[in-house]
């Protein structure tokens, strides 16, 4: 008799053994989805083996109730990518073979309809109607240059809203057809003629294609990264293989969408948050029947299905967003290194700023380090300015001199880009009487001041409440915004430079789906010249006109207790920076900061980001820090004081190898947050065995702990941050 192991969505550390139901064994592979009992309903399992043992009686095992599936939803590959995955993480593996599973499939549904459904131009009817309607003749207009029709979502991630679109289906001047569609899989435009540093990374990826070797792409900001990531696709679809392509924010998604369609016939589909449910599902099976050839998304990408993998490209691979931050904490760039390596195929990491974990991995021989030193065409690279603000009369957080500058550009019909890494009006309010600040009551931390509309907001409880008229503690009526955020900046701005088009690009302003497209379409357009922004505006974006860099404050990176926030805010002056001068035109970079003489800043400027990171690798193997050290956090939280330093102490007291070295409990960072009080305990070994060893009995002991005061703890292996 055969004994079926599945898989459960569930926070337990464990399978789950059921018996087949009456002939359900001839058809039961692994990987299939079947429909079990628990408790008093019915749900979603997923098969992970087929056994004739099981650890419980045979009596006691409930029957599965049917199979869900023909064929597998997850090949082997997947399968044994989860399990990989829930050994390294600490993780259930119920939960990590879930989320390799699109919502729809994740619940027993009725599967989407999965008929290629494409938008064209109705030929029989001609517009008279749209002089108003400006996106509705610019969605017309961009359908007039796609004769083979493209999907919805095609035009969504163009930045066009399903509303424009019906708006034009319901005038009949836009008509959808179901249509199979036939690609060659070929180039339809030529590559651009590539530099010498270009061809010989170029080479080295092709040549290895068929087997594994890691690859960093390592690549000064303007360098022509994307071209190289171009053509390497161009060899891998010759050979009828597919492409995954991660990058780091959805974001990113639609003008890389649009480069690679413009290059490509063939089908291309995306994965990430911002998609529904049925989407996700449709692009999610074209990967794993071999329809899409390639498939661009975010970290949670990293899971998609495909029929013949032949290279994965990680653009950006330095950023912090490849990591997921809470439940299963995965990091996309370790699992798309497993994963590669396990299919026998190369993997193309991206970066201006490689992460220092990657250049350890260089420095051990373990990748092969591809440079690109010059800007692509004739772009060259920017000139780097300090500017001391202390003693200086500042306006709008900008220095004379920087006001000057932006004049002088804004004059010759250029761009500036001002980088300010801090959203909202002010970080918090004051009471100038009596020194009372504006803090969250939820959390160790100052509510920011927004002003639209007009609010207190904590950014890490997401509440929110009303601007008091009065100093709730003095009852004075001085109570004032303390600090900049971008949209003080961009107040001030409009009456330093009045006339001149400000675009103001964070969270607060891309929070409307579409909106951030429609932001950079301005941008591409000339419209505005004062181009405002956090770090969203600093990733991969290309800005030709941008002449000017303005950098407000660069010295908050530089002052903190994260081990990792000089490397942080050396990635972010560098990408900030690498906006400038993209094109013809030279670009200037002003870096404002009080502390001119700080070692890492001059050292950033002197010796470039390589010579930077060099020191730092230095200084954090004489300290056996990361990547010369493994760590893992438990963090622990709970709504009454002390309660999760005592649960972790328990924790501490369990025998440990020498090797093995475990610091706190301490309070984290942020102690309180979203009114529950947050402990952490660090283990940190050089051996990683040894670490994980360990942490196995630190997960299995907790099982054994009676977890007081509804108790949530988590496991983040190499973690990115102790927030």
């Amino acid at each position: 008799m055969g004994i079926l192991h599945i898989a459960v969505a569930t926070p337990l550390r464990k399978r789950f053994d059921y018996l087949p139901a009456t002939g359900m064994l001839e058809h039961a592979c692994v990987g299939m989805r079947v429909l079990i009992p628990w408790q008093n309903k019915k749900i979603v399992g997923v098969i992970l083996a087929i056994d004739s043992h099981s650890d419980f009686p045979l009596e006691k095992l409930k029957q599965a109730i049917k199979l869900l599936d023909d064929t597998p939803v997850l090949t082997p590959e997947l399968i044994s990518l989860a399990k990989w995955a829930c050994d390294y993480y600490q993780h259930p593996i119920g939960d990590v073979v879930f989320q390799m599973l699109p919502i729809v499939l994740r619940k027993d549904l009725t599967l989407p309809d999965t008929q290629d459904y494409r938008w064209f131009i109705n030929p029989d009817v001609t517009p008279t109607d749209m002089g108003r309607a400006k996106k509705q003749a610019a969605l017309y207009q961009h359908l007039q240059q796609l004769e083979k029709g493209v999907s919805k979502q095609y035009l969504i991630d163009a930045g066009f809203s399903t509303a424009i679109i019906n708006a034009l289906a319901q005038k009949h001047y836009i008509q959808r057809k179901t249509i199979r569609q036939h690609y060659t899989h070929q180039t339809k435009q030529a590559g651009l003629t590539l530099n010498q540093e270009q061809s010989d990374a170029l080479q080295q990826v092709t040549k290895a294609l068929g087997e594994f070797q890691a690859f960093i792409l390592d690549g000064v900001t303007g360098s022509g990264k994307t071209e190289v990531y171009l053509q390497c696709i161009a060899k891998v679809l010759q050979q009828q293989q597919q492409v995954l392509v991660l990058v780091p924010e959805i974001g990113l998604t639609p003008q890389t969408l649009t480069r690679f369609s413009q290059r490509f016939d063939t089908r291309i589909v995306v994965m990430h948050s911002n998609l529904t449910d049925k989407q996700r599902y449709l692009n999610w099976r074209a990967a794993k029947n071999g329809d899409a050839r390639l498939v661009i998304g975010t970290r949670s990408a990293i899971f998609a299905p495909f029929e013949h993998l032949g290279l994965i490209i990680i653009d950006e691979s330095h950023d912090a967003s490849f990591k997921q931050q809470d439940s299963f904490r995965y990091s996309a760039r370790d699992l798309a290194m497993v994963r590669a390596k396990r299919l026998n195929i190369p993997i193309l990491m991206g970066s201006a700023t490689p992460a220092f974990e990657t250049l350890a991995n260089v420095q051990r021989n373990k990748y092969h380090h591809l440079r690109l030193r010059q800007r692509a065409g004739h772009a060259k690279a920017p000139s780097y300015e300090l500017i001391d603000i202390r003693r200086q009369a500042l306006y709008a957080g900008l220095a004379p001199k920087v006001i000057d500058a932006i004049k002088q550009h804004i004059a010759a019909k250029a761009q500036v880009l001002l980088f300010l890494n801090r959203r909202g009006f002010a970080p918090t309010l004051m009471c100038h009487e009596c020194g009372w600040l504006a803090e969250c009551k939820h959390c160790d931390a100052r509510m920011t001041l927004h002003l639209s509309p007009r609010h207190l907001h904590c950014h890490h409880c997401d509440r929110a409440r009303n601007v008091p008229q009065q100093c709730p503690k003095c009852q004075g009526d001085n109570v004032i915004p303390l600090g900049l955020g971008t949209e003080r900046i961009e107040h001030h701005l409009e009456s330093l430079f009045p006339g001149t088009g400000i675009c103001r690009i964070d969270r607060d302003t891309t929070r409307r789906k579409g909106a951030l497209n429609e932001l950079l379409e301005t941008i591409h357009s000339g419209q505005q010249q004062l181009l405002l922004g956090t770090q969203m505006i600093a990733k991969g974006h290309h800005f030709p006109k941008v002449t000017l860099v303005v950098v407000i404050n660069a010295d908050s990176g530089f002052f903190s207790a994260d081990f990792r926030s000089g490397e942080r805010m050396a990635q972010l002056l560098i990408q900030v920076a690498g906006r400038a001068g993209r094109a013809e035109h030279p670009g200037h970079v002003m870096i404002q900061t009080r502390n001119p003489e700080h070692p890492s800043l001059q050292l950033l400027l002197s010796g470039g980001y390589l010579g930077f990171a060099k020191e730092e690798l230095q200084l954090r193997q004489s300290a056996a820090l990361p990547p010369f050290a493994f760590q893992a956090l438990l963090r622990a939280d709970s709504h009454k004081p002390d309660v999760a330093e005592h649960f972790l102490r328990q924790l501490k007291n369990l025998d440990s190898e020498d090797k093995v070295h475990v610091l706190g409990p301490i309070p984290a960072p942020m102690s309180k947050r979203a009114g529950r009080h947050r402990a952490q305990l660090l283990l940190q070994s050089t051996n990683r065995k040894k670490l994980h060893d360990h942490l196995l009995q630190v997960v299995k002991k907790i099982d054994g702990i009676k977890k007081e005061y509804s108790i949530r703890w988590s496991v983040d292996v190499d973690p990115i941050d102790t927030y």
